[in-house]
């Protein structure tokens, strides 16, 4: 009698439980896909580069204000207001994207040898760093914006040269799908104007 009355009360344990587990999640649902980037002007496949007869340039991940260093998109709809566009998320943070997209960019378009940080120490070239200030939506002007302070420092050159970079893209509706590709148009336009700048 004993055995039953404890598996009863651990059937109604169980039982009670139920609903309660269904409730439970640990850590929020992934998106249905995740957003990255892809350049405009790709590296053609098999080419070999060498920094014994081209100029290196070694790319920093630029650094980012706290609303875009993970990996949601933001969306703004006032000065002083930031929200994130629902199941919209990026395979890894956006800095890493576009430093990435950078060396993509100024290896297809100069012909510039990317180096490592690692490599740059043995091969000192140029060095570009800068911060990504806007990688995300405007809500007021319905367009994707991504604005980039670069900063440069040329090789041989003791001076370091600034230039904000900036670029907007439509979007027809804020939400995941838009956003991806209206941030990758602006991501590769000023990825563009990096370049040329660089190259000059």
């Amino acid at each position: 009698m004993a055995i039953t009355t404890a598996l009863g009360r651990k059937a109604l344990i169980a039982l009670a439980l139920l609903p309660l587990s269904a409730c439970i999640r640990f850590g929020a649902e992934p998106p249905p896909a995740l957003m990255t980037l892809s350049p405009a002007s790709e590296v053609p496949v098999g080419q070999t580069q060498s920094s014994a007869n081209g100029s290196t340039i070694t790319i920093r991940i630029p650094s980012t204000p706290q609303e875009i260093s993970v990996q949601r998109v933001p969306v703004r709809s006032a000065d002083t207001q930031i929200a994130y566009v629902p199941d919209a998320q990026w395979a890894e943070p956006p800095a890493r994207l576009f430093a990435r997209l950078l060396s993509d960019t100024l290896t297809a378009r100069t012909g510039r040898v990317v180096l490592s940080s690692r490599q740059s120490s043995i091969d000192p070239g140029a060095m570009l760093s800068g911060e990504l200030r806007s990688f995300g939506l405007d809500a007021t002007t319905r367009e994707a914006v991504v604005v980039y302070d670069a900063s440069l420092m040329r090789s041989g050159a003791n001076n370091v040269e600034k230039r904000r970079f900036e670029a907007r893209a439509p979007i027809a509706a804020v939400d995941a799908t838009n956003a991806a590709s209206a941030l990758n148009a602006a991501a590769n336009q000023v990825a563009v104007q990096v370049a040329d700048w660089v190259g000059r």
